[in-house]
């Protein structure tokens, strides 16, 4: 008859070495893992302050955004009002023009009067 009990040995010691590889395996890779997140800790860290530096900017940000739409709001009011003045000042040259009309035909006329008595005096 075959001696059964030494073959069942050799697949379980090959087994055993198998396991015992592959949890030094699992331990080396652990170890790198933990190397690799120790390494990020520092990157992370600085990235979260980054993230708040950039929270406050954005919010600096959105307070002159805000600035801005007041004084947009503010500068259209100017305009209007400019708009109103230089109105008004064309209304009052056209007064003007109109009312210096008269004086400028009387002084035409008062200068031909004299023109005329000069050329008839002889002065």
């Amino acid at each position: 008859m075959v001696d059964k009990s030494s073959r069942g040995t050799r697949p379980t010691q090959q087994r055993l070495r198998n396991l015992a590889q592959a949890a030094m395996n699992a331990d080396q890779t652990v170890g790198q893992l933990d190397g690799v997140i120790s390494s990020l800790r520092p990157t992370l860290s600085d990235l979260n302050t980054s993230i708040g530096n950039l929270d406050a900017t954005l919010a600096r940000l959105n307070d002159t955004i805000g600035s801005l739409d007041t004084l947009a709001g503010q500068l259209i009011e100017v305009g209007d009002r400019l708009n109103a003045v230089v109105d008004r000042v064309d209304k009052l040259l056209g007064l003007g023009e109109v009312a210096v009309t008269p004086i400028a035909a009387t002084e035409n006329a008062v200068r031909g009067a004299i023109n005329a008595v000069r050329s008839r005096t002889g002065i």
